[in-house]
């Protein structure tokens, strides 16, 4: 394996695991609730979770189709009526799919784009960090990354703040206090108030 490959595998499985853990909190009478994306109630962010770590998943196997090849934007995501079983297993799916060497090689599709393996990767990390963040505000759950994962997510964010005009993969960064935490500089870097509370 390429020395440059082996450095860039990261291990998507606490990022993956910290989602699943919230979901046990996660009540059927808060499916209707708002999140942090202004277009996502609870229902349909973790609708886009199932979908991402489906997607995913086959984008690490280079198993193309319609769930690599779909843009995500183009509807809500709807949820499955036995998401409460799906979702934690592709999580977990998903983890272990980004395990294997060859998932970081050569070029993979996601979202109907094509890109090297290591950065779809690193996108699927962030999804996943960034989308529990969101499901935990909006269901008002604690929410921990591990260091790997915060990490890896600020050096692919931390480039799109050198402007107003600079827009990250989830909408123009939000400034953040001096000696904010890494977790509350990613967030801001994504596009979100780290104080984000529903109804505030």
């Amino acid at each position: 394996m390429d020395p440059h490959t082996e450095k860039t595998m990261l291990d998507l499985a606490p990022a993956a695991q910290r989602v699943a853990a919230l979901l046990d909190a996660v009540g059927d009478d808060l499916l209707d609730a708002p999140t942090p994306c202004p277009d996502y109630a609870v229902q349909h962010l973790l609708g886009h979770l199932s979908g991402l770590a489906l997607a995913f998943r086959d984008a690490a196997r280079k198993d193309f189709g319609p769930t690599t090849d779909t843009d995500p934007g183009e509807a809500l995501p709807e949820l499955e009526e036995d998401w409460r079983t799906v979702l934690p297993r592709r999580l977990g799916d998903l983890a272990a799919a980004w395990r294997a060497p060859e998932a970081w090689e050569g070029t993979t599709r996601a979202g109907g784009v094509t890109l090297p393996g290591e950065v779809a990767g690193l996108v699927a990390l962030n999804e996943v960090l960034i989308h529990g963040w969101d499901l935990a505000r909006a269901t008002g759950q604690e929410y921990t990354a591990d260091e790997a994962s915060l990490q890896a997510s600020y050096a692919m964010l931390a480039p799109t703040a050198f402007s107003a005009q600079d827009r990250g993969p989830f909408g123009p960064p939000v400034p953040v206090p001096d000696g904010a935490s890494l977790l509350d500089r990613v967030i801001g870097l994504s596009g979100r108030r780290p104080d984000w509370r529903p109804g505030k």
